[in-house]
This record gives structure tokens, C-alpha cells and sequence, in this order.
């Protein structure tokens, strides 16, 4: 008897809770903003290069010898001197702040909407790769702003609001390189826009009927437009420079990777007008 009056009770309360959540709590406009941290995968990018510029890569940069001009190898991250044995420095995350403003609608406890939200994104994004010269040659990305446009879909339960949402990225994206090597010019091409998606998803509680604070989960990849680097003739460079052996106009090369993709775990606080 003592269970069922337990459980009998549970329920009642349970109902009670959620039937606390009236048509009009989480409907509306509301406006703020989200602090947090961002991260990037482990991934295994490489440094690939068109030594006929026939615009297709992957063809490898030999010596006279002949031999392969690359073989010390690639890495991920920013290189710590101008040969392998001094490797890599990990790409480190960094902070993810920024505003948004939204709109929701609500049928019953299901709750629907979109919001835009601009984000400050401190990341990096870094490969390089090394010849036998010595020499080293890095590809680096810092991202500096994400704009996104999402839908958002959730369910009411009391004062908690477990959401999805997913939509569309636009970024801002510095692309830079570096080398050692001294012996040859560098021209760098492409631009710095980037777009593509995000989703994820996370949840929210009342903390009053106009204030909300939350704790969501957001992966975004977005695709860097081209940038390559053409590797030529400085005006001393000899033709027996491996990036002039097959064309003396140079060698065009590039990362193996064009998308950008990292994670972010933030807090969020909002305020609902109208309630």
C-alpha cells in the first residue's frame, strides 16, 4: 500500500511539474549570449603539392637524385624548428563568446524556432611539413568570427528545455604560411571566407519566467575557400631546385584538408520578452 501510494504520489507530482510549463513560458523573442571553450579533433593532415600544375595534387617533390624531397615527413601543428626531429606544438583551443537573438513557438510542451548568433572563436588551425634541406613549411588558420543561422527544436519538461538544433556557418578565417627555406619565392593564393554547418544540442532551465541559463554542445565544420602557396624561382634559385625540376614556373602546394572542425562546450543565458 505504502508503494503505491508512493509512486501514486511521484506521478502527481511529476504531472504537476509538467503541466507548470504554460503555453506562453517559452514562446516568444529573446535575446544573449553564450561563454564557453572550443576544441579541435585529432585529425592526420598532410602538406600535397602539384609539381606539373596541372591542377591536380599528390604528386611528390623529388630531388636530382631523384629522391623524395619530402620524406623527413608531415605533422600536425606549428613546427618547432626547420627539421622533423624537432617536431610539432599541439593546436590548442581557446575561448568561444559571443551574442544571439531568437525566436520560438510552442504547441503544447514541443517548442520550435531559430536564432542567429555571432561567436568570437580563438582557435588555430596549423600543419607543416619538412624537407631535407633542412626546411619547414607551415599552413596556418586562425579562426576569428563564426556567424550562425539555426533551427532549433525542443520539449518541455517543467523548467528544463532539452533542445536539437542544427543550421548554417559562415566564418572568418585568417590563412597564413611560414617557412625556413630561403632559397625560392612563396606566393600565397586563395581567400579567407568559409561556410558550411552546425549542429548539436543542449538544454535549458528557468531560472524565472523571463531569464533562462543553459549548458549546450555545438560542432561546426566549414569549408576554407582555396589557398595554395606556388613554391618559384627567386631569381637566384638554381633549376635543380626539386620545386622547379618538373615545371620551372614552380610547384603549387596546399593542405590535405579543407574543411575546419571544432567543437565547442558553452554556457548561455537569455532573456524572454512578453512573459
Amino acid at each position: 500500500m505504502k508503494l503505491n501510494a508512493i509512486a501514486t504520489l511521484g506521478v502527481a507530482m511529476l504531472a504537476a511539474t509538467v503541466s507548470t510549463a504554460s503555453a506562453e513560458e517559452w514562446k516568444g523573442l529573446y535575446v544573449g549570449g553564450h561563454i564557453g571553450y572550443a576544441f579541435q579533433h585529432d585529425k592526420d593532415e598532410i602538406t600535397v603539392f602539384d609539381t606539373n600544375l596541372d591542377g591536380r595534387y599528390g604528386d611528390t617533390v623529388n630531388t636530382t637524385a631523384p629522391a623524395n624531397a619530402f620524406s623527413p615527413g608531415f605533422c600536425d601543428g606549428a613546427a618547432n624548428g626547420n627539421n622533423a626531429a624537432a617536431g610539432c606544438s599541439d593546436d590548442e583551443g581557446g575561448f568561444d563568446g559571443g551574442l544571439r537573438i531568437g525566436y520560438d513557438w510552442q504547441f503544447g510542451n514541443w517548442v520550435v524556432g531559430g536564432l542567429a548568433e555571432w561567436s568570437y572563436v580563438d582557435i588555430s588551425d596549423n600543419t607543416s611539413a619538412f624537407s631535407t634541406t633542412p626546411a619547414s613549411y607551415e599552413f596556418t588558420r586562425d579562426l576569428n568570427s563564426v556567424l550562425g543561422l539555426r533551427a532549433r527544436g525542443g520539449y518541455v519538461l517543467g523548467t528544463i528545455m532539452p533542445y536539437a538544433t542544427a543550421g548554417i556557418a559562415f566564418a572568418d578565417v585568417d590563412n597564413g604560411f611560414r617557412t625556413t627555406n630561403t632559397a625560392n619565392s612563396f606566393t600565397q593564393r586563395g581567400g579567407d571566407d568559409a561556410r558550411g554547418y552546425q549542429l548539436g544540442g543542449g538544454a535549458e532551465w528557468a531560472l524565472s519566467p523571463k531569464i533562462r541559463l543553459g549548458a549546450e554542445y555545438l560542432y561546426t565544420s566549414v569549408e576554407i575557400d582555396d589557398f595554395t602557396v606556388r613554391a618559384g624561382n627567386s631569381g637566384t634559385t638554381p633549376a635543380t631546385n626539386p620545386f622547379l625540376l618538373v615545371n620551372a614556373a614552380g610547384t603549387d602546394f596546399r593542405r590535405s584538408e579543407e574543411n575546419f572542425d571544432f567543437s565547442s562546450v558553452r554556457f548561455t543565458v537569455s532573456y524572454r520578452f512578453g512573459q
